[in-house]
């Protein structure tokens, strides 16, 4: 891997934090991507399937929260680590990563496979059908989950030594194949919402192995020589959990409260269900591009942090924050004056378009605030700082959910438009 071309902590401020930030927010894209294909052609199906999908898709996020035990782990250790020119202990930091990851991962799968139907069960679907093709959808995408932990743990790895590039290059790939599968699998094949499932993870499971190909043979890895079999350090270990146990239960934390919102949805039918699907999708296209920033903060400010520069570690952060300012007031104006119009390219269906305008003109309001929030929270990572930001954010977001019950936020609005 060529040192000088990845090493943040030399250069052009703006242009190390692009360099790294771009290719990260480009794989958040093809990983919303995923989820975007599926949505699009599972809406020319039924309405149902979009909410079957989308129901199974909430245990997705909570995956995504045990993801980032593997992800922050690298992305940290690797980080600092590379600042203080110490590879061995870098490769040690990314090493130990991957088997939590892994563990994590076959984990999760069980679950998956073993109770699907009981997991599906906690969100209080009313049509039994499309409880059925959610508890279908979540099972299959189970045999994925080791392949998926994985790639976000490798990812954390390249991130963390300023090479956000493959991990984008290696999602593309995905992405492109998810794309050619998912009509094979659901229409010509007829699986509908399974087909969907079925194209994603082999997706997916090809995406690893060239992740891990990566890893051990191409010129730009991280590492001259990564080891596979070694054992795992404890000291290094418990410093893994430190730092990635907090942002762990905020990210869990944050999909069970979106869960206990989801269940009250689901009182209100499928369109509703559908209408939280959609505009979620539709609000990653802020948040994933914030997680993306966010992400290069944080490998920024850990290489430089482990090298001890504290003037450009402030340089960078000012510039960041005025970026993805600028970004929120971009996706705040989309969501008040066109939100109608981008629900209704997913679900082509009036009642459906008229409640997510409503819900995206809401969410129009908080898009600056998280904005900021997670450039601030992805700075805290860097410094290792990995708790303060996720109190917060716990604390916030457990603030958002109907307790113990009572109608969305925006049940009114859409009773008004025949919801």
């Amino acid at each position: 891997m060529d040192s000088q071309r990845f090493n943040l902590t030399q250069g052009s401020i703006t242009r190390k934090l692009l360099m790294v930030s771009l290719p990260i927010i480009g794989t958040q894209l093809m990983l919303m991507g995923y989820n975007l294909v599926d949505m699009f052609l599972l809406g020319r199906v039924s309405s149902g399937a979009v909410a079957a999908s989308g129901s199974a898709g909430m245990f997705m996020w909570l995956a995504g929260g045990l993801m980032l035990v593997g992800r922050m782990g690298s992305e940290i250790g690797v980080a600092q680590s590379k600042g203080r020119r110490d590879t061995t202990t870098a490769m040690g930091f990314s090493h130990d990563s991957l088997a939590l990851a892994l563990l994590l991962g076959l984990v999760f799968a069980a679950a998956c496979l073993l109770i699907p139907g009981s997991l599906i069960g906690f969100l209080n679907i009313q049509e039994p059908d499309i409880a059925m093709d959610a508890g279908e959808y979540l099972a299959i995408i189970g045999l994925g989950m080791p392949a998926l932990f994985l790639s976000s743990a490798i990812g954390g790895a390249f991130t963390g030594a300023g090479n956000s590039r493959a991990p984008f290059f290696v999602n593309a790939i995905g992405l492109g194949l998810n794309a050619c599968l998912d009509p094979l699998f659901i229409f010509s094949l007829g699986l509908g919402v399974q087909g969907a499932a079925w194209a994603t993870i082999i997706s997916q499971n090809i995406s690893c192995l060239l992740c891990i190909y990566w890893l051990l043979y191409r010129t730009d890895r991280p590492f001259p020589h990564f080891i596979i079999r070694q054992r795992p350090d404890p000291a290094r270990v418990r410093q893994i959990l430190r730092w990635s146990v907090p942002v762990s239960i905020e990210n869990m934390l944050f999909t069970f409260f979106s869960m206990v919102v989801a269940r009250q949805v689901a009182l209100f039918g499928a369109d509703a269900i559908t209408v939280i699907r959609v505009g979620s999708q539709v609000e990653s296209l802020c948040w994933l591009i914030c997680l993306g920033f966010s992400s290069g903060i944080t490998a920024f400010i850990g290489q430089n942090y482990g090298a001890g520069l504290w003037m450009r570690i402030r340089r960078g952060l000012r510039l960041s924050l005025l970026v993805i300012t600028a970004w929120g007031l971009v996706v705040t104006a989309l969501f008040l004056t066109l939100g109608r119009e981008v629900t209704g390219l997913f679900v082509p269906e009036e009642r459906i378009a008229d409640m997510g305008e409503v819900y995206l003109r809401i969410l129009a309001i908080s898009q600056v605030f998280f904005c900021l929030e997670s450039i601030a929270a992805g700075a805290f990572r860097g410094l290792g700082r990995t708790t303060p930001p996720s109190i917060v954010s716990i604390l916030c977001n457990g603030a958002r959910a109907p307790w113990p019950t009572s109608s969305p936020p925006w049940a009114s609005g859409c009773r008004a438009c025949g919801g």
